[in-house]
């Protein structure tokens, strides 16, 4: 690096690892030389969008050359209704991930401790850090399930901001509704809970799952949810994420720090559309668990450690180096996501997809490992 440059630079900024995003299906394709791929790093959708979604983009081309409404308002409007709250109190981004870097920006800096799981979804951690915020990770249980009793203990030293993913990505893993209103007693009114539930969709499947919104409703706790688009939605590529907070008050912080026209046309037409088909989505997330309890059987049957899901995908210990597994994969054309966080190492993430892809991703393992699955 420049040493002037280096020597501009916030002093966060160098140290921050980059987030990994893994290989597009063309770069392996090229690297690997192989034709069909089987994208399961990402928990994609892969029965991709509604219908309507495609019909409802059709016209947009002539409609490009106009910035977008930056309120979102229609989208905003409709996702106010669909959850019974006010518009004044939804925020959208550009993916989820856009509101997490937003509340960092409005309400972290040097000296705040943020609270997150470990093993977390990566920008859990690297916002904070980018602000100057230190990271308290909470450990799994030797079950890879929430430590409950080590969550309340570190939501009572009152964080700045607790980010609470339920389920768990990477892991799957989900907090039942008992255990959630025990975080919520736990909580201290200094922390900002912010509830990451982009796998809702999925995780309401599941027994026990609680209903979010409605236990947050009277906690007297500051607190947002964030849900997105990108997963059940099937609208990954045009980036659409949400926030429900308690107060509009959070909303207005939030929007002095979001960037103007941060959610593009295609992606709130996109959005709208998709809402008007919920049962293309339903469908859909019916069919990948049932996909998901497939094929985590047959990996545990073959005798890999499955951790509990809730999600769309599944997390895996192999037994050896996930990266080198996960390269190997690649060289058949499969792309899943290995672990990298210290404790972890030989664990890989890997989406539900369609079943020959499934079957597809166990064949490619199964020559990988040397062991029949």
């Amino acid at each position: 690096m420049n040493e002037n440059i280096a020597q501009l630079a916030r002093p966060e900024v160098p140290t921050l690892p980059a987030y990994n995003a893994g290989l597009s299906s063309d770069a392996v394709r090229t690297r690997y030389g192989v034709q069909h791929i089987a994208r399961l790093g990402s928990n994609e959708n892969p029965h991709g969008p509604s219908p309507r979604v495609g019909a409802a983009l059709v016209d947009l081309a002539r409609q490009i050359q106009y910035y977008p409404d930056a309120s979102a308002t229609t989208l905003r409007d409709a996702l106010a209704a669909r959850h019974a709250v006010q518009p004044g109190q939804l925020v959208l981004g550009n993916g989820s991930e856009d509101i997490l870097q937003m509340l960092c920006q409005a309400f972290t800096g040097v000296g705040d401790v943020v609270l997150t799981q470990r093993p977390s979804f990566g920008l859990h951690e690297i916002y904070p850090r980018m602000m100057g915020a230190s990271v308290e990770l909470v450990e799994l249980t030797a079950d890879l399930e929430f430590d409950l009793a080590a969550w309340c203990a570190a939501l009572q030293r009152a964080p700045k901001l607790a980010f609470i993913a339920n389920p768990s990505n990477p892991v799957g893993c989900m907090w039942t509704a008992e255990q959630f209103a025990q975080l919520l007693q736990a909580a201290s009114p200094q922390t900002l809970l912010v509830v990451d539930e982009a796998y809702v969709e999925y995780a309401s499947l599941t027994p026990g799952y609680p209903d979010t919104l409605a236990q947050l409703q009277d906690c007297g706790k500051p607190w947002i949810v964030l849900r997105t688009f990108s997963k059940a939605w099937g609208l990954a590529g045009l980036r659409v994420g949400y926030g429900v907070a308690g107060d509009a008050a959070t909303i207005a912080l939030l929007d002095r720090v979001r960037t103007p026209f941060n959610v593009n046309q295609a992606a709130q037409v996109a959005a709208m559309a998709a809402l008007k088909d919920e049962a293309y989505m339903r469908r859909s997330v019916q069919a990948t668990v049932l996909e998901r309890e497939a094929l985590a059987q047959r990996l545990r049957t073959a005798g890999l450690r499955v951790a509990p899901s809730a999600t769309n995908f599944l997390f895996v210990e192999v037994g050896r180096d996930a990266a080198v597994v996960a390269e190997g994969l690649l060289a058949k054309g499969v792309i899943i996501k290995p672990w990298k966080e210290p404790g972890f190492t030989q664990f890989l993430r890997v989406s539900v997809g369609l079943q020959e892809d499934n079957q597809r991703f166990v064949q490619a393992l199964s020559a990988v490992l040397g062991r029949p699955i």
